[in-house]
């Protein structure tokens, strides 16, 4: 298991134990944290998984793939340092990973 910091858009921070190749989205609807909904259920068709992801950690992740940089061009709210949280797998390489919560809709 990896430890996994997601932070609400309100800085309140949630500290969870995500199993290894669970996804990020994953590890916060099993934990019902505010901000990420998951609906399509990873299927990378909805963006409700959008996150941020800490400038610490950015260039510690694989880029995003063709099709998650096409859905997050319609993403409100989208940085540079922004991803959809279904597309990133916890890994061992991955403890520690912080991530930023979006305002709930």
């Amino acid at each position: 298991m990896a430890k996994v910091t997601y932070v609400e858009a309100t800085g309140v921070p949630h500290d969870i134990s995500a199993d290894y190749h669970e996804s990020v989205m994953e590890g916060a609807v099993i934990n019902s944290l505010p901000g990420m909904e998951g609906m399509c259920g990873g299927m990378l068709s909805c963006g409700t998984c959008h996150c941020y992801i800490d400038a610490a950690w950015v260039d510690r992740l694989p880029p995003p793939s063709h099709e998650e940089r096409a859905m997050l061009e319609n993403i409100e709210g989208r940085r540079p340092n922004s991803r959809l949280g279904c597309q990133i797998r916890i890994t061992d390489d991955l403890t520690g990973l912080v991530i930023h919560l979006p305002p709930e809709a």
